[in-house]
């Protein structure tokens, strides 16, 4: 796709997720920022992607983004190495299924903690970075990756279902103070997606309940329009597509990437 963003952060990079993003933005010829917390996974993704994707540069940078000590490091290693970041997809840790709608205050903290306080101050340091120049064709691109609990609540989410929807405020927030200068902050809501992790998953559960894989999927997936789980190949279309030109004039805005699985007008 033409007119992508050139240089990206991508956090997660070596999840079922975050592989395929990054195959599908240095396809694109991206260079990419690659960061997670499994500095030798990180290694060898870049060594995977230097070989593939010749035309692209690749580099990583170890983070574990529910430590501020952490980030505060990270944030410093975009300083001392010059990064000049044009695009950020950013996928916050997201915390296990509970059915429980009120836990406790030590562990509202700790979920705030590991999925939006610590990302956050990663964002605002990645964002630091950016040299958008609008009246010169430079825009600069945020794609937020978040869970269809964003706009559907799901009850054995509970917790999910406030940090989420407090991602899709944060952005629209971002996209009002952010846009003048440039930058964009879209974010994109995902419903199911069969990454490796949750096929097998999804085949435990099969086996437990004495059917097929296939047939267990399509239980699953009987109330999603499409009969059918996301592909993180397809994720890492969507993000494409928000890093590229298609989003010059959108911000704010959440893309649902369920299916049809969310029924709302």
């Amino acid at each position: 796709m033409s007119s992508i963003t050139k240089t990206v952060l991508v956090t997660g990079a070596t999840g079922g997720i975050g592989l395929a993003v990054c195959r599908r933005l240095a396809k694109a010829g991206c260079s990419l920022v690659l960061a997670a917390r499994d500095t030798g996974r990180l290694e060898k993704l870049c060594n995977e992607l230097s070989q593939n994707f010749p035309a692209g540069s690749y580099s990583w940078l170890g983070v574990d983004m529910t430590r501020d000590d952490s980030v505060r490091q990270f944030a410093g290693q975009l300083n001392t190495r010059h990064m000049v970041l044009d695009g950020v997809v950013l996928m916050p840790p997201q915390d296990p299924p509970t059915n429980d709608p009120l836990p406790d205050s030590d562990k509202w903290r700790e979920i705030l903690q590991n999925s939006f306080v610590g990302p956050l101050s990663l964002l605002a340091a990645a964002i630091a970075t950016m040299k958008p120049d609008p009246a010169n064709g430079k825009r600069c691109k945020v794609v937020i990756i978040s869970g269809i609990s964003s706009v559907q609540v799901l009850g054995h989410y509970a917790s999910s279902n406030v940090i989420r929807c407090a991602w899709l405020a944060e952005a629209k927030t971002l996209a009002f103070a952010l846009g003048e200068r440039g930058i964009h902050v879209n974010t994109l809501s995902l419903g199911g997606t069969l990454t490796p992790g949750y096929a097998t998953s999804l085949d435990k559960r099969a086996a437990s309940a004495g059917v097929t894989f296939e047939q267990r999927l399509a239980e699953e997936t009987s109330n999603v329009p499409l009969r059918k789980y996301g592909a993180p190949e397809e994720v890492g279309a969507a993000v494409e597509g928000l890093l590229s030109a298609f989003s010059d004039h959108m911000t704010g805005i959440n893309l649902q990437h369920d299916g049809g699985f969310t029924r709302a007008y």
